[in-house]
């Protein structure tokens, strides 16, 4: 009878070990600051600010996040200025800006608001129970229709070579990223065998 191999024993891991740099999983951030570097913005006056809150329901003094009530640290718009690696044509302006705080902000992405709210996206207003999501989302709804966001047609307004010369450099530091990324990769490997 053969006797059983004994098996490898699994390692137990205290805490998760980091992972090696991802030079190319940048491209996105790159991406944004491309676009985000050219999409106009328009600061609003204090009264279209307190004009905003009024609508959404919020006191000047404790501004809350809109989309599960937390305490807002930052604006997010509502309809995103960048999608699928190009501008929407929405600009930076009070009518596409509410509150938020930083895990709505970063969980909703560029996912419209409505479908992201009662998404089961992580951190998400729904998976987070967030008990006043209807009241929520109409004010929301009406903060839409307060005033109709601009929309421009960047790559129509911009002389096409000047867009073009832009679209190539963005290109070019995306290919550098790749590039490095493999780079990186055979540098860790040499590195790793040497010692």
């Amino acid at each position: 009878m053969k006797s059983a191999t004994p098996r490898a024993k699994k390692r137990l891991r205290l805490c998760q070990m980091p992972s090696p740099g991802n030079i190319a999983g940048r491209s996105s951030s790159i991406t944004n600051a491309f676009f985000n570097a050219i999409i106009p913005i328009v600061d609003p006056t204090e009264e279209e600010e307190l004009e905003a809150l009024q609508i959404l329901g919020m006191d000047p003094t404790d501004i809350r996040c809109s989309y599960c009530g937390d305490k807002s640290t930052e604006w997010d718009h509502l309809r995103p200025i960048i999608t699928d690696q190009r501008p929407t044509g929405f600009i930076t302006e009070i009518a596409n800006l509410v509150p938020a705080c930083g895990k709505c902000n970063q969980s909703k992405g560029k996912a419209p608001w409505r479908t992201w709210m009662m998404s089961s996206a992580k951190l998400s207003p729904k998976t987070r129970g967030i008990t006043d999501i209807e009241d929520r989302m109409a004010r929301l709804a009406d903060y839409e229709q307060w005033r109709k966001p601009r929309k421009i047609e960047i790559e129509n307004i911009v002389d096409a070579e000047l867009w073009k010369r832009h679209e190539t450099n963005w290109r070019a530091v995306l290919n550098l990223l790749r590039e490095s990324q493999k780079l990186a990769k055979e540098i860790r490997e040499a590195i790793q065998m040497h010692g």
